[in-house]
């Protein structure tokens, strides 16, 4: 049986942790890590004792984003096996933009959904690197603590991709910086993401941990149902602003840059900007 890459603490009264526990490859989000946390995510909101949730890492970088280093079509794969025990969807066989569509659609979307709304505070603490994929699980967490050395960014535009599937740029950083991150792809200190309010605190790298358990132990000491109507309150302001509509629209913008990739070079991504990434299949005719 594989071991989970995400593993589940419970390390103070009322507070459950859950840890990528990938450190060996920078915790790449891969198809399993996406599912582990999820099944993480849903056992502590079935534990009617946790009232606060930490989301975590292992290791000296928090997340080096979607673990594509192999290739595209074999982390695809892995997606489209896993992805319809939860989701709606189907077509998860057709190889191309159909199958792409589904599986990043529940694998990437919906489970960020899952996470944002689940009925409990989240806090996320981040440490090192925080690139492209690895942004969703921050991003969807209530309460974002960055270490001294953390560092952000979306590359993705590199690969001939508008962003990464889940657009919290606007919401996160205002819409002049968002485009700044996007079309430079440039990396952002933790400094600059507390200025732009993209996380709360920023603390030393060796108080990461107690400062967040900290925190989360503050929040677990008040009632647990307005825990939960606070959190819904904030989120449902944020969909009447019209937020989860924007990134469902930007997940389709997404996806029509896949297929438009697919229609130039055979391949969801453009390959010709990163050396290594995989072989340029030929252009069809």
């Amino acid at each position: 049986m594989t071991e989970p890459l995400a593993r589940y603490e419970l390390p103070a009264p009322g507070v459950a942790r859950i840890v990528l526990d990938r450190a060996d490859k920078h915790n790449a989000i891969n198809p399993q890590m996406i599912f582990d946390v999820n099944t993480a995510f849903d056992k502590a909101l079935a534990d009617d004792t946790v009232k606060v949730i930490i989301l975590a890492a292992d290791g000296r970088n928090f997340s080096a984003g979607h673990d594509i280093a192999d290739t595209v079509e074999n982390y695809q794969a892995d997606m489209q096996e896993r992805s319809p025990r939860l989701s709606t969807w189907s077509g998860f066989e057709e190889p191309a933009t159909h199958g792409w569509y589904a599986s990043e659609k529940e694998g990437y979307l919906e489970s960020a959904k899952r996470w944002r709304n689940i009925s409990k505070p989240t806090i996320c603490a981040v440490q090192g690197k925080c690139i492209a994929g690895a942004l969703i699980f921050a991003w969807v967490c209530d309460i974002i603590i960055a270490a001294e050395d953390a560092k952000f960014s979306d590359p993705v535009m590199t690969f001939g991709m508008p962003a990464v599937e889940w657009l919290g740029h606007p919401w996160e950083l205002g819409p002049r910086k968002a485009k700044e991150f996007l079309f430079t792809s440039d990396m952002w200190d933790a400094n600059e993401a507390h200025r732009l309010g993209m996380v709360n605190h920023v603390v030393p790298r060796s108080d990461l941990e107690d400062f967040t358990l900290a925190m989360a132990q503050k929040v677990a000491s008040k009632p647990s149902f307005a825990l939960k109507i606070a959190k819904e309150a904030v989120n449902k302001t944020l969909d009447i602003q019209g937020q989860m509509n924007a990134i469902d629209q930007a997940f389709t913008l997404h996806h029509l840059c896949h297929t438009q990739n697919f229609r130039l070079f055979g391949w969801g991504m453009d390959p010709t900007s990163v050396p290594g990434l995989a072989k340029v299949p030929e252009k069809p005719e």
